[in-house]
């Protein structure tokens, strides 16, 4: 079996595990004059390697980096940087050590994990932009500030975790372009503004910028990262769900748009995501008939359209989903469901609560049903295409019963708290 390390990329971002590797190499003294090769950081004023014997040389190279970021920090209500003192940087609290792929007997600081530390400074750059080998960078629930830093010049690095901070400005395009990124988390933070169209072209596996404060409409090519885990929950954007999310076909696997603004009719591309499994749309502006298409998600378990502005009937092709757990279609204006659909409002699977649904308890009033369907009604683009099953097959669909295998959790859901990850 082939050992997963910091430059053995691969998504492993919820369940990742930073390993203290044993060091058998020889000892190397410095007496910082020379530490590094042309190009790596210069040493800040007072720092000094003087009388210290490191593992290898490019711990020489990062240790007076790592010593004036320590300065600059201005809250340690756990003590973590307590022991961020001598040559043995691989022990130090947070910062975690890898052979690089350049040099297989080399030592190397390839991961740093932060999360949770409670540590505040000005700002981290000067410091994650210096740390020339340096892979994976999580600094969850800190008090972090100032600019992001650009890590577009680390060769290695494919994992950004900076939620649960400060940071202000708008969308950090320093991290545009880089050719292995990954993993990027930059949620609960006070962004704003657009969303570069740029960073959906990029390959991510995981997208988590929820609860900032964008705006401005989902891009065009909102399709063409082949994400597995998104999460743009919280903020305010606008516009239509783009037709390109069907590009997702093959990747996709939870995503979260819920508390936006976004508007427009659902594309009834939604159906080729056949890896889905969370969809999440609650409280935006969305209007229309549920697409039939949405019969084709085989996988899904969890699926919400709560507060929006949807209507006319339940398609019964949709609640006959074999893995439904939860579909939520309260608080909008639909007006029928028939009995595959009102077994799952039985078994407390289907919500349909504040709807406009003869015979069916706590319902939205009549004048406000008949209100919606005279004033605000409008009609889709290509009708037509609500009644395409682009799945369509002669085989049995099973229809939900109760006591279905236990589900894992999703982990978009977590991205919805400050602690997770």
């Amino acid at each position: 079996m082939e050992i997963l390390t910091f430059f053995n990329k691969g998504f492993a971002y919820t369940s990742i595990c930073f390993l203290f590797l044993p060091f058998l190499l020889p000892v190397i003294s410095h007496d910082g004059t020379d530490i590094g090769p042309i190009g790596s950081p210069a040493l800040p004023l007072g720092v000094s390697t003087q009388r210290l014997m490191f593992k290898d040389r490019r711990l020489a190279v990062v240790y007076p980096v790592i010593q004036a970021f320590k300065r600059t920090i201005t809250e340690d209500p756990l003590n973590r940087t307590g022991n961020w003192v001598g040559s043995d940087i691989c022990s130090y609290t947070g910062f975690y050590c890898d052979n690089p792929p350049d040099n297989e007997s080399a030592v190397a600081v390839a991961g740093i994990d932060f999360n949770g530390f409670l540590l505040a400074a000005p700002t981290l750059e000067g410091f994650v932009d210096n740390l020339p080998d340096l892979a994976i960078f999580h600094a969850n629930s800190n008090r972090f500030f100032g600019s992001v830093p650009d890590v577009s010049k680390l060769r290695y690095f494919y994992e950004l975790d900076i939620s649960n901070n400060g940071f202000t400005g708008t969308f950090p395009t320093t991290v545009i372009g880089i050719k292995d990124l990954s993993v990027l988390d930059i949620r609960f933070n006070s962004f704003a503004g657009e969303v570069p169209p740029e960073i959906f072209n990029q390959a991510l596996e995981v997208l988590f910028i929820n609860d900032n404060d964008f705006t401005a409409k989902l891009p065009e090519n909102f399709g063409s990262t082949p994400v597995l885990y998104l999460t743009l929950a919280n903020n305010r954007l606008t516009g239509p769900i783009p037709q390109s999310i069907r590009n997702l076909n093959s990747t996709l696997v939870e995503v979260l748009l819920l508390n936006n603004k976004l508007s427009g009719c659902l594309p009834y591309e939604l159906g080729f995501l056949k890896e889905l499994r969370v969809f999440d749309v609650e409280i935006n502006l969305l209007t229309g008939p549920l697409p039939i298409s949405l019969s084709c998600l085989e996988k899904i378990e969890l699926l919400n359209f709560a507060n929006n502005l949807l209507y006319w009937e339940v398609p019964e092709e949709l609640c006959a989903l074999p893995n439904l757990v939860n579909l939520s279609l309260s608080d909008n204006f639909f007006t029928q469901v028939g009995p595959v659909c009102r077994k799952l409002i039985k078994n407390g699977v289907l919500d349909v609560r504040q709807n406009c649904i003869p015979g069916l308890p706590d319902q939205k009033s009549p004048q406000e049903c008949v209100e919606f369907y005279v004033k605000y009604i409008r009609l889709c683009p290509d009708p037509e295409s609500y009644k395409i099953i682009p799945c369509r097959d002669n085989a049995p669909r099973n229809h939900h019963l109760e006591g279905s295998n236990t589900k894992k959790a999703p982990v978009t859901y977590k991205t919805l708290s400050r602690h997770k990850f």
